[in-house]
């Protein structure tokens, strides 16, 4: 339940699963301390904050080397327009979901982590005309 709304009381999580609200309350506490609860967020709608546009980009590094892809995830985590990285296997090396407000936008983005970047073999991008889901839940129940 906390994974769709963390703003749920713990008498309503109670109710749902016959515990105290103070029962849910420790538990809670104790996901939070243990790490299983990473972090709670907000999640905008980003075309009502004017960053309509997102974009899944495939990359490909020129090499391997652990020093060339530990700089290209720091590069990663510090640009605001990535929303996810992830390293993968097979011919390419990172997949980013990018988000900006225009084409002009992710032009730029383009030239300060691709071509900027000499390191970069090669990458691929797919627009995304619709977001039919997009989530960060964890299916708890093997569904």
């Amino acid at each position: 339940m906390l994974q769709e709304d963390s703003r749920t009381i713990a008498e309503t999580i109670g109710a749902r699963v016959g515990l105290s609200a103070a029962a849910v309350q420790r538990r809670i506490k104790r996901l939070r301390a243990n790490g299983v609860i990473a972090r709670e967020v907000a999640v905008l709608d980003p075309e009502a904050v004017g960053v309509g546009m997102t974009f899944i980009v495939a990359v490909e590094m020129e090499h391997g080397q652990r020093d060339v892809l530990d700089a290209f995830r720091k590069q990663a985590l510090a640009d605001a327009a990535v929303q996810q990285c992830y390293h993968v296997t097979g011919r390419t090396d990172f997949v980013l979901v990018v988000n900006c407000r225009d084409l002009s936008e992710f032009d730029a983005f383009t030239n300060r982590m691709f071509f900027d970047n000499c390191e970069v073999r090669h990458f691929t991008t797919s627009v995304v005309l619709d977001r039919i889901k997009a989530g960060l839940t964890i299916p708890l129940d093997g569904g």
